[in-house]
């Protein structure tokens, strides 16, 4: 499953998005309110875009037929449940809002019942902050996310590949955000192989 929350990083998850598709996974795709208004300013510069179509529309340029969408009231979708075998939860991009209600075991909607869903059952769970500067609040959240089971990729783009454009930078970030899926499908080159 791939969840987006209100931070910015809508471009991160069209590329997860994509990838996921190219590798052949099963995705159900979840976004909050806020999420959709990120996804209408980030992926297609209109603010005044209804958030409810930016989401179609992302999941048509980005997905496939097969794409599920799932309202984030929807608790009957399969990721509620420890009972459907779920890979991978992904957040991204992932608000610190968002951060704060898993660290405290909050479930106020189906992107949160999915990632407590996957630390009870001690399955991957991955979120992918995108915020800065971060507060002390912000770190302890993050840490006692990690010590509960999750991977913190954070949406931190690298220099050393020495990406030649943003698409470039999106890449190396949705790569560690794959690796840490258990994705097997390499973005960018390994390190040593340039």
């Amino acid at each position: 499953m791939l969840g987006l929350t209100g931070a910015s990083g809508a471009p991160y998850a069209a590329r997860v998005l994509r990838a996921l598709v190219e590798a052949g996974a099963a995705i159900g795709v979840v976004s909050s309110r806020a999420g959709r208004q990120v996804i209408a300013l980030e992926c297609y510069g209109d603010r005044e875009m209804d958030p409810g179509g930016a989401l179609e529309r992302f999941v048509a340029d980005n997905g496939s037929p097969e794409v599920r969408v799932y309202a984030e009231s929807d608790y009957a979708a399969p990721y509620a449940s420890g009972s459907a075998r779920t890979d991978a939860v992904i957040v991204c991009p992932c608000s610190m809002a968002s951060v704060g209600s898993l660290a405290a075991g909050i479930e106020s909607n189906l992107i949160h019942r999915a990632a407590a869903v996957q630390l009870k059952e001690g399955r991957r769970l991955v979120v992918v902050p995108r915020e800065t500067p971060l507060s002390e609040i912000h770190l302890e959240n993050l840490l006692r996310l990690r010590r509960a089971g999750a991977a913190v990729v954070p949406a931190m783009p690298a220099f050393y590949g020495l990406p030649e454009s943003i698409a470039d930078m999106v890449d190396f970030v949705a790569s560690r955000v794959l690796a840490a899926a258990g994705v097997d499908l390499a973005l960018i080159p390994s390190w040593g192989s340039r």
